[in-house]
Protein backbone atom coordinates (compact mmCIF):
# COMPACT_ATOMS: atom_id res chain seq x y z
CA UNK A 1 0.00 0.00 0.00
CA UNK A 2 2.11 3.41 -1.10
CA UNK A 3 0.70 6.85 0.28
CA UNK A 4 0.31 9.90 -1.85
CA UNK A 5 0.23 13.15 -0.95
CA UNK A 6 -3.21 14.65 -1.23
CA UNK A 7 -3.24 17.17 -3.80
CA UNK A 8 -4.08 20.25 -1.08
CA UNK A 9 -0.16 19.94 0.02
CA UNK A 10 2.06 20.40 -2.26
CA UNK A 11 6.19 19.77 -2.13
CA UNK A 12 7.68 22.22 -0.89
CA UNK A 13 11.69 22.43 -0.09
CA UNK A 14 13.04 21.45 3.46
CA UNK A 15 14.95 24.73 3.59
CA UNK A 16 11.49 27.13 3.26
CA UNK A 17 9.60 24.77 5.26
CA UNK A 18 10.85 23.14 8.63
CA UNK A 19 7.42 21.76 9.42
CA UNK A 20 6.26 18.14 8.32
CA UNK A 21 2.39 17.76 7.48
CA UNK A 22 0.45 15.47 9.54
CA UNK A 23 0.45 12.83 7.09
CA UNK A 24 3.89 13.00 6.87
CA UNK A 25 4.35 12.19 10.29
CA UNK A 26 2.22 9.31 10.32
CA UNK A 27 4.16 7.52 7.63
CA UNK A 28 7.71 7.88 9.15
CA UNK A 29 6.05 6.57 12.39
CA UNK A 30 4.72 3.84 10.70
CA UNK A 31 7.98 2.89 8.26
CA UNK A 32 9.90 3.46 12.01
CA UNK A 33 7.45 0.56 13.90
CA UNK A 34 8.98 -2.49 11.91
CA UNK A 35 12.51 -1.69 12.97
CA UNK A 36 12.14 0.07 16.46
CA UNK A 37 15.37 -0.87 18.63
CA UNK A 38 16.68 -2.72 15.60
CA UNK A 39 17.83 -0.65 13.17
CA UNK A 40 18.85 3.42 13.22
CA UNK A 41 18.35 6.59 11.13
CA UNK A 42 19.74 5.15 8.09
CA UNK A 43 17.69 1.81 7.69
CA UNK A 44 14.23 4.07 8.26
CA UNK A 45 15.19 6.25 5.67
CA UNK A 46 15.88 3.79 2.76
CA UNK A 47 12.32 2.42 4.15
CA UNK A 48 10.68 5.91 3.34
CA UNK A 49 13.24 5.87 0.37
CA UNK A 50 11.85 2.58 -1.24
CA UNK A 51 15.47 0.79 -1.37
CA UNK A 52 15.97 -2.20 -2.62
CA UNK A 53 19.38 -3.09 -0.71
CA UNK A 54 19.60 -6.77 0.08
CA UNK A 55 19.37 -6.56 3.87
CA UNK A 56 16.40 -4.72 3.73
CA UNK A 57 14.82 -6.75 1.40
CA UNK A 58 16.07 -9.96 3.55
CA UNK A 59 14.05 -8.41 6.71
CA UNK A 60 11.04 -7.70 4.42
CA UNK A 61 11.18 -4.91 5.40
CA UNK A 62 9.63 -3.62 1.19
CA UNK A 63 6.28 -4.83 2.86
CA UNK A 64 6.00 -2.14 4.90
CA UNK A 65 3.39 0.10 4.41
CA UNK A 66 5.22 3.43 3.87
CA UNK A 67 7.83 1.59 1.79
CA UNK A 68 8.87 3.87 -0.94
CA UNK A 69 6.91 6.99 0.01
CA UNK A 70 9.80 9.39 -0.35
CA UNK A 71 11.30 7.74 -3.02
CA UNK A 72 10.90 11.11 -5.04
CA UNK A 73 13.18 12.78 -2.11
CA UNK A 74 17.21 12.38 -1.76
CA UNK A 75 18.49 10.49 0.60
CA UNK A 76 19.60 13.77 2.43
CA UNK A 77 16.31 15.28 2.13
CA UNK A 78 14.37 11.95 4.18
CA UNK A 79 17.29 12.14 6.58
CA UNK A 80 16.35 15.86 7.45
CA UNK A 81 12.56 14.78 8.00
CA UNK A 82 13.62 12.24 10.26
CA UNK A 83 16.18 14.64 12.27
CA UNK A 84 13.04 16.95 12.22
CA UNK A 85 10.81 13.64 13.84
CA UNK A 86 13.43 13.30 16.47
CA UNK A 87 14.18 17.00 17.47
CA UNK A 88 10.28 17.26 18.01
CA UNK A 89 9.62 14.05 20.32
CA UNK A 90 7.84 12.37 18.08
CA UNK A 91 11.57 9.86 18.07
CA UNK A 92 14.28 9.68 19.47
CA UNK A 93 17.78 7.76 19.96
CA UNK A 94 18.92 5.15 22.22
CA UNK A 95 21.99 2.89 21.85
CA UNK A 96 22.33 -0.70 21.76
CA UNK A 97 25.79 -1.22 22.91
CA UNK A 98 27.38 1.35 20.32
CA UNK A 99 24.35 1.51 17.90
CA UNK A 100 22.11 3.94 17.54
CA UNK A 101 18.67 2.40 17.27
CA UNK A 102 15.46 4.37 16.48
CA UNK A 103 12.26 4.26 19.40
CA UNK A 104 9.21 5.88 19.38
CA UNK A 105 8.51 8.65 22.22
CA UNK A 106 5.48 8.48 24.45
CA UNK A 107 3.87 11.03 21.84
CA UNK A 108 5.12 9.44 18.49
CA UNK A 109 3.58 5.96 19.91
CA UNK A 110 0.10 7.80 20.72
CA UNK A 111 -0.32 8.14 17.26
CA UNK A 112 1.58 5.71 15.35
CA UNK A 113 -0.65 2.24 17.86
CA UNK A 114 -3.47 4.71 16.66
CA UNK A 115 -2.80 4.33 13.23
CA UNK A 116 -2.00 0.78 13.45
CA UNK A 117 -5.27 0.04 14.88
CA UNK A 118 -6.86 1.30 12.06
CA UNK A 119 -4.94 -0.70 9.88
CA UNK A 120 -5.88 -4.13 11.19
CA UNK A 121 -9.56 -2.32 11.64
CA UNK A 122 -9.22 -1.38 7.57
CA UNK A 123 -7.79 -5.02 7.13
CA UNK A 124 -11.16 -6.96 9.34
CA UNK A 125 -13.23 -4.19 6.86
CA UNK A 126 -11.52 -5.74 3.64
CA UNK A 127 -11.62 -9.61 4.83
CA UNK A 128 -15.62 -8.97 5.51
CA UNK A 129 -16.13 -7.31 1.89
CA UNK A 130 -14.23 -10.19 -0.23
CA UNK A 131 -16.51 -12.27 1.82
CA UNK A 132 -13.73 -13.84 3.85
CA UNK A 133 -15.16 -15.27 7.36
CA UNK A 134 -12.41 -17.89 8.83
CA UNK A 135 -9.03 -16.35 9.62
CA UNK A 136 -6.68 -17.53 11.96
CA UNK A 137 -6.32 -15.25 14.50
CA UNK A 138 -2.93 -16.06 15.95
CA UNK A 139 -1.55 -13.33 14.07
CA UNK A 140 -2.82 -11.19 16.58
CA UNK A 141 -0.95 -12.99 19.72
CA UNK A 142 1.83 -11.15 21.29
CA UNK A 143 1.24 -7.85 19.27
CA UNK A 144 1.88 -5.04 22.07
CA UNK A 145 -1.23 -5.10 24.72
CA UNK A 146 -1.68 -1.27 24.26
CA UNK A 147 -2.18 -1.31 20.43
CA UNK A 148 -4.72 -4.57 20.76
CA UNK A 149 -6.56 -3.09 23.53
CA UNK A 150 -7.05 0.08 21.42
CA UNK A 151 -8.30 -1.87 18.53
CA UNK A 152 -10.44 -3.57 20.54
CA UNK A 153 -12.14 -0.25 21.92
CA UNK A 154 -12.25 0.76 18.42
CA UNK A 155 -14.68 -2.03 17.51
CA UNK A 156 -16.81 -1.71 20.31
CA UNK A 157 -17.04 1.95 19.42
CA UNK A 158 -18.33 0.49 15.98
CA UNK A 159 -21.25 -1.16 17.51
CA UNK A 160 -21.13 -3.32 14.27
CA UNK A 161 -21.80 -6.99 14.68
CA UNK A 162 -20.01 -7.79 11.09
CA UNK A 163 -17.09 -8.06 13.39
CA UNK A 164 -18.56 -10.44 15.55
CA UNK A 165 -17.32 -13.96 13.60
CA UNK A 166 -13.87 -12.68 14.01
CA UNK A 167 -13.96 -11.47 17.55
CA UNK A 168 -15.56 -15.25 18.44
CA UNK A 169 -12.22 -17.06 16.53
CA UNK A 170 -9.72 -14.65 17.93
CA UNK A 171 -11.85 -15.48 22.24
CA UNK A 172 -10.61 -19.03 21.15
CA UNK A 173 -7.02 -18.67 20.51
CA UNK A 174 -5.13 -15.81 22.61
CA UNK A 175 -3.97 -15.77 26.23
CA UNK A 176 -6.50 -15.97 29.15
CA UNK A 177 -6.82 -11.56 29.75
CA UNK A 178 -6.83 -10.86 26.00
CA UNK A 179 -9.97 -13.62 25.91
CA UNK A 180 -11.79 -11.80 28.40
CA UNK A 181 -11.80 -8.35 26.94
CA UNK A 182 -12.48 -9.72 23.60
CA UNK A 183 -15.28 -11.80 25.51
CA UNK A 184 -16.42 -8.40 26.66
CA UNK A 185 -16.62 -6.49 22.83
CA UNK A 186 -18.55 -9.56 22.03
CA UNK A 187 -21.17 -9.05 25.07
CA UNK A 188 -21.02 -5.34 24.02
CA UNK A 189 -21.79 -5.82 20.97
CA UNK A 190 -24.72 -8.51 20.78
CA UNK A 191 -26.02 -5.50 23.56
CA UNK A 192 -25.74 -2.64 22.45
CA UNK A 193 -25.54 -1.40 18.90
CA UNK A 194 -24.65 2.40 19.26
CA UNK A 195 -21.47 3.79 19.17
CA UNK A 196 -20.29 5.28 22.07
CA UNK A 197 -19.58 8.70 20.53
CA UNK A 198 -18.11 10.01 24.17
CA UNK A 199 -15.29 7.57 23.68
CA UNK A 200 -14.57 7.83 20.38
CA UNK A 201 -14.68 11.53 20.64
CA UNK A 202 -12.22 11.18 23.72
CA UNK A 203 -9.82 9.36 21.43
CA UNK A 204 -9.72 11.24 18.52
CA UNK A 205 -8.98 14.69 21.44
CA UNK A 206 -6.02 12.33 22.44
CA UNK A 207 -4.36 11.44 19.43
CA UNK A 208 -4.97 15.39 17.99
CA UNK A 209 -3.13 16.68 20.99
CA UNK A 210 -0.34 14.51 19.96
CA UNK A 211 -0.43 16.38 16.78
CA UNK A 212 -0.69 20.06 18.53
CA UNK A 213 1.97 22.81 18.90
CA UNK A 214 0.42 25.59 20.99
CA UNK A 215 1.44 28.70 20.53
CA UNK A 216 1.56 30.04 24.20
CA UNK A 217 3.17 27.46 25.01
CA UNK A 218 7.31 26.79 24.78
CA UNK A 219 8.36 23.84 22.35
CA UNK A 220 10.76 21.20 23.64
CA UNK A 221 13.33 20.64 21.27
CA UNK A 222 16.59 17.91 21.75
CA UNK A 223 20.10 19.25 21.33
CA UNK A 224 22.34 17.72 18.11
CA UNK A 225 25.25 18.36 19.77
CA UNK A 226 25.44 17.17 23.52
CA UNK A 227 21.77 15.34 23.30
CA UNK A 228 20.01 17.31 26.15
CA UNK A 229 16.52 18.58 25.37
CA UNK A 230 15.82 22.53 25.95
CA UNK A 231 13.49 25.07 25.64
CA UNK A 232 12.74 26.83 23.06
CA UNK A 233 10.71 29.71 24.43
CA UNK A 234 7.77 31.64 22.77
CA UNK A 235 9.49 34.59 21.76
CA UNK A 236 12.75 32.96 20.48
CA UNK A 237 10.18 31.03 17.95
CA UNK A 238 8.91 34.73 17.22
CA UNK A 239 12.13 36.20 16.72
CA UNK A 240 13.32 33.37 14.49
CA UNK A 241 10.07 33.38 12.63
CA UNK A 242 10.69 37.10 12.37
CA UNK A 243 14.19 36.74 11.09
CA UNK A 244 13.32 33.69 8.46
CA UNK A 245 15.61 31.61 10.77
CA UNK A 246 14.75 27.71 10.99
CA UNK A 247 14.49 26.18 15.45
CA UNK A 248 17.60 26.58 16.61
CA UNK A 249 19.53 22.57 16.70
CA UNK A 250 21.61 23.16 19.57
CA UNK A 251 20.88 23.87 22.92
CA UNK A 252 22.15 27.78 24.36
CA UNK A 253 25.13 25.64 26.21
CA UNK A 254 26.46 24.86 22.87
CA UNK A 255 26.00 27.33 20.87
CA UNK A 256 27.68 29.41 23.39
CA UNK A 257 30.60 26.72 23.21
CA UNK A 258 30.39 27.10 19.13
CA UNK A 259 30.37 30.97 19.10
CA UNK A 260 33.57 31.12 21.19
CA UNK A 261 35.07 28.41 19.06
CA UNK A 262 34.93 30.39 15.70
CA UNK A 263 36.46 33.20 17.64
CA UNK A 264 39.22 31.21 18.57
CA UNK A 265 39.13 30.41 22.20
CA UNK A 266 40.31 27.19 23.55
CA UNK A 267 38.70 24.65 25.63
CA UNK A 268 39.94 26.12 29.12
CA UNK A 269 36.50 27.97 29.80
CA UNK A 270 33.91 25.14 31.73
CA UNK A 271 30.16 26.01 30.68
CA UNK A 272 27.24 25.77 33.48
CA UNK A 273 24.17 23.05 32.54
Amino acid sequence: MKHARPKSQELVSWENNPSLFQNEIRLILRAADDIIASGGRTLLSKILKGSKEKKLLELGLEKNPSYGCFRSLTMAEIMGKIDWMIDHNFLEIQYSGKLPMIVFTERGWTIERDQYADELLHEWDQWIADGITDVNMEYLKDRNRGMILLFLQKIKNTGNIKYLPFLKQWEKTDYKKVRQIVGKVIDHLEQQREINTKAMAEMKEEVTKAFEFTPNEPEILKCWECGERFIFTVEEEKFFKLRGFVPPKRCPACREKKRLEELGVGDELEFDE
